[in-house]
C-alpha cells in the first residue's frame, strides 16, 4: 500500500512538473523578444513616424506653407535616414521649430538611435545589458560585443568634437554675411548636416542665391571645411578612432587601410573624371576660374558618395557625368559611417576578387592579407541585392513619374544609397513616387540584410546537403 501511495505521489509530482514546463514553454512562445535587427528596424520606423507627426504640426511650418502628412513623412524619413532628398525647402517651408526637429532627426539617424539611447544611459549611470550591446554591435557594424560601450563613448566624443569644430569655423565665416545669432544657428545646423552626410541646407532663405552650396562654388574655405566634415562622417567611427590613436600605435588595421585608400583613390579619380567631362560645359565648370574648376570637381566627387550637397546643379551636368555620379553613389562611403551605398570595403573586395580571377589566384589579397571566402560571398550578395533593389525601384518610378530614365535611375540610386543628390525629379514627384523613395531610403539606411534578418521570425538548421554540381560560366 505504501509503495502504491508513493507511486501515486510521484505520478502527481511528474504531472505538476510537466504542466509547469508546458506553461513556461507556452509563455516563452507568446513572449515577443525582438532580435537586434528587429530592434533597429522598429526603432527607425518609430522615429520616422514621430518626426513626421511633429513636422506636420502647424508649429513646424511657416504660416502660408502647410505641410501634408505624406510630405512630412518624406522629410522625416530623409532626415532620419540621413539622405537629404527633399520635397520642400527646409529654409523656406519650415519654421525654426521644424528646422530643429529636422536636424535632431539627422543627428539621431546619423549616430544611430541606439547610440543616442546609450548616451542617456551613460549620463544616468544605467547599466548596459548584453542584449543592448548586441543591438549596438549591429548598429555600428562592429565585429564583437567586447569593447562596444567603449567604442560608443568614443563615437559620441568624436562626433561632438568634429561637429563643434565645424560649427565654430562655419559660424565665424557666416558672421561676415549675416547677424551673429543667425550665423551661429547656420553654423551649427550645417555642421551637423554635413558631418552626418545628410545634405540639408537653409540657403534657400536667400532669394538671390541658388540652392545648396552653389553660391560658394569658388569659395575655398566653405569647400574645404564642408569636404572635411563629409570625409570624417563618411569614413566611419572605427577609422576615426584609429586616426586619433595613430600617433601612439603607429599602425592601422586592414579595415582602416582599405577605407582610407579606396576613399582617397575614388575622390581623386572622381574629381579628374568630372573635370574632364564638365570642363567645357557652359552650365557647370566652363565659366569658373581654374581654381573654381578644381574645387567644383573635387566637391562633386566627395559629396556624390554620401553627402548629397552640391556646388554645381546636378541637373545641369552632362548625361555621362550624371551616370558617373550614379556609380560613385552606388559605391558609397565606409561601413559604420553616416553614409550609404554598398560601401568602399565591398567595392575593394569585388575589385580584389576580379584581379585574383584574372591572375589565376585562389585568394583575394588586400594589403598582404587574405580575405575570407565568406566575406567575398557577402560582398557579392550585398552588391547584387543593392543592384536588384535599385533597378526594381527605377522601373516602378518610370511607371509613376514623368522624366528620362537616367533621371529616374539617378533619383532611385540617390535614395537607396542615402546620398540626397537630385536630378530634379523629387521637385514634382507623385505621392506614390514619394512612398517608393521613402522605402528606398529606409532599406538603404537600415541595410537589406539587416532588414531581412528583422523580418525573419526563425531559422531552421539544414539537416542535409545536396550533391555538388558544375555549370559552365562565361
Amino acid at each position: 500500500m505504501r509503495t502504491n501511495k508513493n507511486n501515486h505521489t510521484n505520478t502527481e509530482e511528474k504531472g505538476r512538473v510537466k504542466a509547469m514546463f508546458t506553461a513556461n514553454s507556452i509563455r516563452n512562445k507568446l513572449r515577443f523578444r525582438p532580435s537586434p535587427p528587429q530592434v533597429m528596424a522598429f526603432g527607425f520606423i518609430l522615429i520616422i513616424f514621430l518626426g513626421a507627426e511633429l513636422l506636420s504640426r502647424p508649429i513646424s511650418y511657416t504660416n502660408d506653407h502647410a505641410i501634408p502628412f505624406i510630405d512630412a513623412l518624406f522629410m522625416s524619413a530623409s532626415a532620419t535616414c540621413v539622405t537629404g532628398l527633399t520635397v520642400l525647402s527646409p529654409g523656406i517651408h519650415l519654421s525654426s521649430f521644424g528646422q530643429v526637429v529636422m536636424i535632431l532627426l539627422v543627428q539621431i539617424g546619423g549616430l544611430g538611435f541606439m547610440t543616442m539611447a546609450t548616451l542617456f544611459a551613460l549620463l544616468f549611470r544605467k547599466r548596459i545589458s548584453f542584449r543592448e550591446r548586441l543591438v549596438l554591435k549591429e548598429s555600428m557594424n562592429y565585429g564583437q560585443t567586447e569593447g562596444i560601450v567603449r567604442l560608443i563613448r568614443k563615437v559620441l566624443l568624436y562626433a561632438l568634437v568634429i561637429e563643434l569644430t565645424g560649427a565654430f569655423l562655419l559660424s565665424v565665416y557666416f558672421m561676415t554675411e549675416m547677424p551673429v545669432s543667425k550665423a551661429v544657428y547656420f553654423g551649427v545646423f550645417h555642421s551637423i548636416s554635413f558631418f552626418n552626410n545628410a545634405g540639408f541646407d537653409l540657403f534657400a532663405q536667400f532669394p538671390e542665391r541658388a540652392g545648396s552650396l552653389i553660391h560658394y562654388v569658388e569659395d575655398p574655405f566653405i569647400n574645404i571645411v564642408s569636404m572635411l566634415l563629409i570625409f570624417f562622417g563618411g569614413i566611419g567611427f572605427i577609422v576615426i578612432s584609429e586616426i586619433v590613436t595613430f600617433p601612439k600605435n603607429r599602425k592601422f588595421s586592414l579595415h582602416s587601410k582599405v577605407v582610407l585608400s579606396v576613399t582617397g583613390i575614388l575622390t581623386v579619380f572622381g574629381a579628374i573624371v568630372i573635370l574632364m567631362l564638365e570642363f567645357s560645359n557652359p552650365d557647370t565648370l566652363e565659366p569658373l576660374s581654374a581654381s573654381g574648376k578644381v574645387l567644383g570637381s573635387f566637391f562633386q566627387s566627395v559629396t556624390a558618395r554620401s553627402a548629397g550637397l552640391s556646388t554645381i546643379d546636378p541637373s545641369s551636368l552632362r548625361e555621362v557625368t550624371q551616370f558617373f555620379l550614379i556609380l560613385l553613389m552606388f559605391i558609397g562611403a565606409g561601413p559604420g559611417s553616416t553614409g550609404g551605398g554598398i560601401r568602399v570595403t565591398t567595392f575593394a573586395i569585388l575589385i580584389g576578387a576580379m584581379i585574383a580571377m584574372i591572375r589565376g589566384r585562389d585568394d583575394v589579397i588586400l594589403f598582404r592579407f587574405r580575405i575570407a571566402k565568406q566575406q567575398i560571398h557577402q560582398a557579392i550578395m550585398f552588391t547584387m541585392i543593392a543592384f536588384t533593389i535599385i533597378c526594381t525601384a527605377a522601373m516602378a518610378l518610370s511607371i509613376t513619374e514623368r522624366g528620362s530614365f537616367l533621371a529616374i535611375l539617378f533619383e532611385a540610386t540617390s535614395a537607396y544609397c542615402t546620398v540626397g543628390m537630385s536630378a530634379g525629379l523629387t521637385d514634382h514627384i507623385t505621392d506614390i513616387g514619394k512612398i517608393i523613395l521613402i522605402l528606398l531610403m529606409f532599406v538603404g539606411r537600415l541595410g537589406p540584410v539587416t532588414l531581412a534578418f528583422a523580418l525573419n521570425t526563425g531559422s531552421k538548421k539544414e539537416l542535409y546537403r545536396f550533391p555538388e554540381g558544375k555549370i559552365t560560366i562565361g
